[in-house]
């Protein structure tokens, strides 16, 4: 049950990006050809047998990431939609404490542990249900700021799941190590969930920022 729960929310997350994108059939092709090729070699059990291999793809995938972030159209961008990547940050939490009870990941990696993401999901949530009925917009730069606290959770779990990966640079969890990332589908964590959260945070800042500037100037004209 928690394999085919985890496969909808990537798929979900995959569809969000789409949508809150404009529609950008390049991205959609490239990002899913990626996941096509991480996900075949998950299945095979490639990153369980050369734990050491998955490095790479990690270094490939934010590679991906932030050329993806150079293509996508600015003007083109749905910020509810984008933010409702963050809402998928609460179902991807009750999953990481059902692989805690499977063995599959260290506590720290969930919110009994040292992972406060499911936080960012639950004010995502607040903040979209306030903006679908007000049809208003909160104020920007306490959404901006609200951004940056969420890029650094996302970075700082992403910080544990590596240190505490079975990797020469292992820090952390050697009694129960991160080893779920290596399997399918729980390879698309990183590779999927987490690019697309990352840049959902990225473009939101910079629509945010583009608006600010924008006020600005016409209040001086």
């Amino acid at each position: 049950m928690t394999p085919t729960v985890f496969l909808i929310i990537s798929l979900l997350s995959f569809i969000l990006l789409y949508f809150g994108t404009g529609r950008d059939k390049m991205l959609l092709l490239v990002f899913g050809i990626w996941q096509l090729i991480v996900g075949t070699f998950a299945i095979f059990n490639t990153f369980e047998n050369k734990p050491n291999l998955f490095p790479l793809v990690i270094l490939a995938t934010i590679l991906l990431t932030f050329l993806s972030l150079k293509r996508i159209s600015k003007q083109k961008l749905n910020s509810n939609i984008l933010l409702s990547v963050h809402v998928l940050r609460i179902p991807v939490e009750l999953v990481l404490f059902q692989l805690f009870l499977q063995d599959k990941i260290p506590n720290l990696m969930t919110f009994k542990g040292w992972n406060f993401d499911i936080l960012i999901g639950i004010s995502a949530l607040a903040i979209l249900i306030y903006q679908l009925i007000s049809k208003r917009k909160i104020n920007r730069r306490f959404f901006i700021i609200w951004n940056i606290i969420g890029i650094v959770f996302l970075l700082f779990i992403v910080f544990l799941a590596v240190l505490s990966s079975p990797l020469p640079i292992q820090q952390f969890a050697f009694d129960q190590p991160n080893i779920a990332v290596l399997e399918f589908p729980y390879c698309f964590l990183p590779t999927c969930l987490v690019p697309i959260v990352l840049m959902s945070h990225i473009l939101l800042i910079n629509e945010e920022k583009s608006c600010l500037v924008s006020a600005k100037k016409q209040r001086f004209e």
